[in-house]
């Protein structure tokens, strides 16, 4: 890793990368490792001196060394300490000022080190012999260099900035621009993914992209706390994996004094005239079922190393039984298709009443008795999140018709959150495409979550959004067959 990279006085060598490389103890220049560089010495500089610098193939006291002699590296001297006393006496003779450049003088092959550190400090003199024969270019160059000079920092600050400096920078940016212009006080709490989703991408400029992973942070959930310590806005989980924004400081200084870029000021009303451009944003979460080994199911999988309390998904599963299966030679030697069922197999996957009767199981009955005794869990993965595992079977969204006074009827939506849905945006695109009220409650019983409640059976509407702007699919919508049959009206 680069930051456990010493740089010498004299700089890095310059190498590029997929170069073999030795590393060496700053007191002792025999090789302890070997690696391959995974990035050039350019790149290592641009980076900070920050990451992973090269792959180690092998290493001292590693399994190839102790095949070996097993010998300990000898102790090799610095070359830089070698001729130190030598250039130092010189140099205090000469010139008592340049005793700080001693250590780049004494490496080996120095002469062009030697010229670029030259051409860092003293520009005048090494331009002159360089420029022409006279020394009036060099009496007549420093306030033109200097100038130059002067015109070209900025250029090479904004070079200078890595690749993570610049997300940083960029997430900043899109974030006080969307609590400045965009978010509003009556719509909190608002989804911190519905705030990243339809806020924060919004304001990005165009031509570049928000990616959390490319930040220092990592994590969106990480920059909203760094964020909530310096008292800008208040986080809280009002669901078990799910996060909302209820408070924001809009008097806070950073707030205040955050000035919305030019561009983003004059494309801002185009954006925000496309109403379809939060949903397209929208990434619907990743939901793989997973099975919770039991007390019961233990003893099955204990020879493929999972304890009671471990979850698999079911390709893991598929894989233990068949592992355990073949370990145990209980494949029916007559016919393949058919499993032996041994003691374990019996106390896991049979009842009492089986127990004397069964004494063979097909390999499909066997691996979907196993998913059936196993303990059901799910996992959720939201763009830019962390994976979170729950208990049990996700909540489908359920959407339900209700008959109010007047025999009027009215549609209610329920689990939105779960799939990282706001509410209050759901509401709101219903309530403009279908022209009725709708209005957003909690919901009896749970007091962080809520439901949208809109006038008329407007279930067509709601599945056109969930399945095909939204990209949900249809097994997690419940209660779509609740909807109106289209008939001729006479």
């Amino acid at each position: 890793m680069l930051p456990g990279v010493v740089v010498p006085s004299s700089g890095l060598p310059q190498i590029d990368r997929g170069t073999l490389c030795a590393i060496t103890l700053v007191e002792n220049r025999a090789p302890v490792a070997i690696g391959i560089a995974t990035m050039s010495t350019k790149e290592m500089l641009a980076a900070g001196m920050k990451g992973k610098g090269f792959t180690v193939l092998h290493t001292y006291m590693d399994q190839l060394w102790s095949f070996g002699d097993k010998t300990c590296p000898p102790t090799v001297v610095s070359l830089e300490a070698e001729p130190v006393t030598e250039h130092a006496e010189d140099e205090e003779q000469d010139d008592k000022r340049e005793e700080g450049k001693v250590p780049d003088d004494n490496l080996p092959v120095d002469p062009s080190l030697q010229i670029d550190i030259g051409n860092v400090n003293l520009n005048e003199t090494i331009e002159s012999p360089e420029v022409g024969e006279n020394e009036e270019p060099a009496e007549n160059g420093p306030a033109e260099t200097a100038e130059e000079d002067n015109l070209d920092v900025p250029q090479e600050l904004e070079d200078s900035r890595s690749p993570q400096e610049q997300m940083d920078v960029l997430l900043h940016q899109c974030f006080f621009h969307a609590l400045k212009c965009k978010v509003k006080k009556s719509e909190l709490p608002l989804l911190t993914s519905t705030f990243l989703r339809n806020y924060m991408f919004s304001c990005c400029p165009k031509g570049q992209q928000i990616d959390i992973k490319k930040s220092s942070y990592k994590k969106f959930s990480k920059f909203l706390q760094t964020m909530q310590q310096q008292k800008i806005l208040q986080v809280k989980e009002l669901s078990k994996g799910v996060e909302s924004i209820v408070d924001v400081d809009w008097r806070h200084k950073s707030i205040r004094s955050f000035s919305v870029p030019e561009t983003a000021a004059s494309e801002s009303p185009s954006q925000d005239s496309k109403g379809a451009d939060g949903e397209q944003l929208y990434h619907p979460p990743e939901i793989i079922p997973l099975y919770g080994i039991s007390s019961k199911m233990a003893p099955l999988f204990q020879e493929s190393g999972y304890k009671k309390g471990s979850t698999l998904s079911s390709s893991e599963v598929r894989s233990a039984i068949i592992s355990y299966v073949k370990t145990n030679e209980l494949v029916d030697e007559t016919n393949k298709n058919f499993v032996k069922v041994n003691p374990i197999l019996c106390d896991c996957l049979l009842n009492k009443s089986e127990q004397y009767e069964i004494s063979k199981f097909k390999w499909d009955d066997l691996l979907s008795r196993c998913l059936d005794q196993l303990q059901p869990f799910h996992q959720v993965t939201f763009a830019g999140h962390e994976p979170v595992v729950r208990k049990g079977n996700i909540d489908p969204i359920d959407i339900t018709i209700a008959q109010r006074s007047s025999n009027k009827k009215v549609t209610i939506i329920k689990n939105l959150e779960l799939y990282g849905l706001d509410p209050q945006e759901i509401a709101n695109i219903l309530q403009q495409k279908v022209q009725a009220s709708a209005t957003v409650t909690t919901l009896p019983g749970a007091k962080d979550r809520a439901q949208v409640q809109i006038q008329g059976n407007q279930i067509h509407h709601l599945a056109k959004l969930l399945m095909e702007d939204y990209q949900i699919h249809r097994k997690y919508i419940q209660g779509l067959e609740k909807a109106p049959k289209i008939g001729r009206k006479k």
